[in-house]
Parts: C-alpha cells; sequence; structure tokens
C-alpha cells in the first residue's frame, strides 16, 4: 500500500517543490511529514497548499541565494592541512572531511562536513577540488591543499586543482598524483 504526498520542499531522489509523489507509508509518516518536507494528497490540503506555495517558493529562493553567496566564499577559501608523510609521499593516515571542515573552522568558514562531497579520503600529497554541496541546486569547490609538515612547497603545488573523487565516481581518484 502506499501514499499519495504533496512536497512542500525539493527533496533530493523524490521530487521538487509541489509535486504529488507517491512513497511507502512508513517513509512519509516517519520521515517526510514531520519534517515538514510533505502534506498528505488530499482534496482540501491541495487548496491549502496552492495559498502557501509562493511563501515556500520565496524561502527555497532565499536559501538558494545564501547558499550562492556561502559558495563564492568557499571558492575563494585556499585550505592547507599539514600532514606526517613516509616514502613517496604517502600519507600515514588520510585527509577526511572532518579535517577540511577543521581546516576551513580556522579560516573562519563554518561548515557542517556532511555537506562535503568527499567519496574516498584524500591519501597523497597534491592540491585537490574537493566538492561541497550547500544546497541542491548549489555546489561549490575547495581548493584543498595536503603538503608534508614544515614543508615549503604550498606555493609549488597549489598551481592546478585536481578534482577529488566524488561519490557518483566522477574524477579521478583522490590518491592520483599529477604529472609534472
Amino acid at each position: 500500500m502506499l501514499m499519495k504526498l504533496i512536497l512542500r520542499a525539493d527533496v533530493e531522489h523524490l521530487g521538487r517543490l509541489g509535486d504529488v509523489v507517491t512513497v511507502k507509508p512508513g517513509y512519509g509518516r516517519n520521515f517526510l511529514i514531520p519534517r515538514g518536507l510533505a502534506m498528505q494528497a488530499t482534496a482540501g490540503n491541495l487548496k491549502v497548499f496552492e495559498s502557501e506555495r509562493r511563501k515556500l517558493a520565496a524561502k527555497r529562493d532565499a536559501a538558494r541565494g545564501e547558499a550562492a553567496s556561502f559558495a563564492d566564499k568557499l571558492a575563494s577559501a585556499k585550505v592547507v592541512i599539514s600532514v606526517r608523510v613516509g616514502e613517496g609521499d604517502k600519507l600515514y593516515g588520510a585527509v577526511t572531511s572532518s579535517n577540511i571542515v577543521d581546516a576551513l573552522a580556522a579560516l573562519g568558514i563554518e561548515l557542517d562536513r556532511k555537506k562535503i562531497v568527499l567519496h574516498d579520503p584524500i591519501r597523497a600529497v597534491g592540491v585537490y577540488a574537493v566538492p561541497v554541496k550547500l544546497h541542491p541546486d548549489v555546489t561549490a569547490a575547495v581548493s584543498v591543499t595536503v603538503m608534508p609538515i614544515g614543508s615549503q612547497a604550498a606555493a609549488a603545488l597549489a598551481d592546478e586543482p585536481k578534482p577529488a573523487k566524488t561519490e557518483d565516481g566522477d574524477g579521478p581518484v583522490a590518491g592520483e598524483q599529477a604529472a609534472g
């Protein structure tokens, strides 16, 4: 048995504001409705939603605008993470989204680590373009330079960031070195 809902916000992998969707009852009752993301698709609720649609669309557009301005701020940020390395510039451990968030916080930029789209941790020295999903429609890239502790090679590495491997598998593997 499935239930029909009207979406009150954009929901990734489901639909956009105002779409009437069919979902399993547990997903609707336990997740979408309590979070205010959807309401039951009845004739009365359709009329109520039409009057509410403009306010929700304005709220969504304001959130998109905020995310776009924050994306500009992130694009200009240059994150440098110093790590211990062994032979062949292999890291002891890895650079994860938590390390990137901590480095951004040191620059005065607060960000939730779940917004960083890093499929595999970074395991080699280099410069990486790490994608950050701020809004369903807005994605930014942060330049992350991973360098050995005490190294002055940051200027040499900061030439061209290479994309980090994302969840969907696009981009090179995070551990690949740039030819140069």
